[in-house]
């Protein structure tokens, strides 16, 4: 069921994506043994280490702060709202099935509502930090989208559970967050945050998804 439903994912994805180009075959990963490179254009859920809720969003917006969609940690699995896609800068050479190394500069586009992870000086409801929304669109993206990828150990290219920080460029806030949780409009769902220290709840790992083989160098 779940290896069906990542396919239902990667078919979503290419079926909106307009820019794909020609499309080669991808992986629908929980390989055991094998080591999983992410890809720009790979579908995948973002899991928080410490508390393995996943990243997540609906069409739900903030009460305070900015009003914009809200971003969430949600604990189930099976769930469409927890899938991102791996986007470049808009302004880099890079391309759809291109490795990524440590350091740089991602965007993360919600799968169904298709609005960027967005982070800002808005107060998060819960915890007082920096506010975590989605926002924009396809063709409306700004740099408060722009994440930095911080491999955590000796990597240099982003891999399937590997151990990795996201640094928001404009606040310098770490993607962050706890088992505190909402009760009221995403009940049981948990905060995500921004926080400006590294800490421990800072940590995330590419679960599971659809990831695009890499593509050879011509």
């Amino acid at each position: 069921m779940a290896l069906g439903f990542f396919a239902l994912a990667f078919f979503l994805f290419f079926s909106l994506d307009s820019d794909s180009g020609p499309s080669s075959t991808a992986s629908a990963a929980s390989s055991e043994g094998v080591e999983v490179q992410i890809t720009y254009g790979s579908v995948l859920k973002l899991m928080h280490e410490k508390t393995k809720f996943r990243l997540h969003s609906h069409d739900v917006p903030y009460g305070s702060g900015s009003g914009q969609q809200s971003v969430t940690g949600f604990q189930g699995v099976d769930d469409a709202n927890s899938y991102w896609i791996v986007r470049p800068q808009p302004e880099t050479s890079a391309k759809q099935g291109d490795t990524i190394k440590s350091g740089t500069i991602i965007r993360l586009q919600h799968m169904r509502t298709r609005k960027w992870m967005h982070s800002h000086l808005h107060a998060s409801p819960i915890s007082g930090n920096l506010e975590v929304s989605c926002f924009g669109g396809d063709s409306e993206s700004d740099t408060g989208d722009y994440w930095r990828l911080l491999i955590e150990g000796s990597g240099k290219t982003w891999k399937q559970d590997q151990r990795i920080r996201l640094q928001h460029v404009d606040t310098g806030g770490y993607l962050h967050s706890h088992d505190k949780k909402y009760s009221r409009i995403a009940g049981g769902q948990q905060e995500v945050c921004g926080v400006r220290e590294k800490r421990p709840d800072n940590v995330w790992l590419a679960a599971e998804g659809v990831y695009l083989p890499v593509t050879e160098s011509k």
